[in-house]
């Protein structure tokens, strides 16, 4: 499965593209995000798992580039992502508040970021169905990154 969203600070949604691989032999259920912007971006990802929820970044994916952020089928029906463009500014968020830090971290918990030493931060939610594995594509809002 793809999920397409939009560059910009409400990050915006483009499309859903569904695709489904065929052969059974050669199966991974990975969640992976596809950066198809001109720039670098660093992402955040949110879920909740057995133990419940957690937050993971930064991953920093160059431009026209994939990257595996969960190994293995995913962890819950939906995904949270908020990824920040690193060379031209803005960001993709969205209104599901989970907490991050400016530097890598994998945190436990979505309660009382600020208390925990945290930051509080917008995440969009990606609803993958009942799919194991699921790419999400950030690209570049109409007109931008074209000369």
């Amino acid at each position: 499965m793809t999920y397409d969203c939009a560059h910009g600070l409400r990050g915006a949604v483009l499309g859903l593209t569904a695709f489904f691989a065929l052969g059974i032999s050669d199966v991974r259920a990975d969640l992976k995000l596809c950066n198809s912007t001109a720039g670098r971006v660093g992402v955040a990802i949110g879920y909740q798992d057995n133990t419940g929820w957690a937050t993971e970044g930064w991953w920093n994916i160059a431009s026209q580039t994939c990257e595996t952020l969960l190994k293995g089928a995913l962890p819950s029906r939906f995904v949270y992502v908020h990824a920040i463009d690193y060379d031209r500014g803005g960001e993709w968020g969205g209104k599901n508040e989970m907490c991050t830090t400016d530097k890598s971290f994998a945190i436990r918990g979505v309660q009382d970021c600020p208390k925990r030493g945290y930051k509080r931060t917008g995440f969009f939610e990606v609803d993958t169905g009942e799919a194991k594995e699921w790419t999400i594509r950030l690209t570049d809002p109409e007109g931008q990154g074209k000369q």
